[in-house]
């Protein structure tokens, strides 16, 4: 599986653990929800600063989304 694929499907799962739709999460980061969708899709590969963001919102670790 790639890099990218794995990433989408653990942001999923991470942000469904939070109880967040891709709506909440995108408005905490100030970005479409679509943008969301096509990182969980492994569509779009997030820069790091955008990596950062994701698990401040989420109140994780990068590394967990990375795993």
């Amino acid at each position: 599986m790639s890099s990218g694929k794995k990433l989408g499907e653990n942001l999923r799962r991470l942000r469904l653990k939070k109880n967040m739709s891709q709506g909440d999460l995108a408005i905490a980061l100030s970005v479409d929800r679509a943008y969301i969708s096509n990182i969980e899709n492994g569509r779009m590969n997030p820069t790091l600063s955008t990596l950062e963001k994701i698990s401040k919102a989420l109140g994780i670790s990068s590394s967990e989304l990375l795993k």
